[in-house]
C-alpha cells in the first residue's frame, strides 16, 4: 500500500461532473475525512442553483464562481531595513485557486443558522454575479495591493 498524501497525482475527478476542481473543493468542504457527507452538501448545493440558474450548467455556475474569488495580486510583508512593508506580489495559479477556495468556504462557515448547502448555494450563486462575502475579501486583497502600489520595488 503506498503512502496517501494530499498531492496533486493522487487527486481524482469527482463522481458527479468529473471535475478535479470540484474534487479539490469537497476535500476543502470536508471535516473530519467524512467525504460522503461533503459530496451531498456540495452536490445538494449545486442542485439548489441549478434550480436558481436555469440558462447555464451549474458546474459553468461553480466554476465563474471561483474565478470570481481568485486573486491576482496580494501583499506579503517584507522586511527591509527593521521596517515591515506590505509589498504588492503577483498570485501564482495554485495559490488563486487555494485562496479562491478558502474564502469562498470561510464565507460560508461565518454565516449561521442554516443548513450548509443552503449557505454555499448562496455563496456560489452571489460570487457568480461578482458579489457576497468572497468576493468582497477578493477586493479588499486588491485595494490593499493598490494601496501598496509604492513599495512594489521591494518584491524581488
Amino acid at each position: 500500500m503506498g503512502k496517501i498524501t494530499s498531492s496533486r497525482e493522487q487527486l481524482g475527478p469527482d463522481p458527479r461532473y468529473g471535475s478535479l476542481l470540484v474534487s479539490k473543493f469537497i476535500n476543502c468542504l470536508m471535516y473530519d475525512g467524512k467525504k460522503s457527507i461533503a459530496q451531498n452538501v456540495f452536490y445538494d448545493a449545486m442542485d439548489i442553483v441549478a434550480k436558481k440558474v436555469t440558462d447555464v450548467e451549474p458546474i459553468e455556475v461553480f466554476n465563474r464562481a471561483l474565478e470570481n474569488c481568485k486573486p491576482s495580486v496580494e501583499v506579503r510583508s517584507k522586511r527591509v531595513g527593521g521596517a515591515a512593508y506590505q509589498v504588492p506580489m503577483q498570485v501564482n495559479r495554485i495559490r488563486q485557486q487555494s485562496l479562491g477556495i478558502r474564502w469562498m468556504l470561510q464565507a460560508v462557515r461565518e454565516k449561521k443558522g442554516r443548513a450548509t448547502h443552503e449557505k454555499l448555494a448562496d455563496e456560489i450563486l452571489a460570487a457568480y454575479k461578482r458579489e457576497g462575502a468572497a468576493v468582497t475579501k477578493r477586493d479588499n486583497v486588491h485595494r490593499m495591493a493598490d494601496a501598496n502600489k509604492a513599495f512594489a520595488h521591494f518584491a524581488w
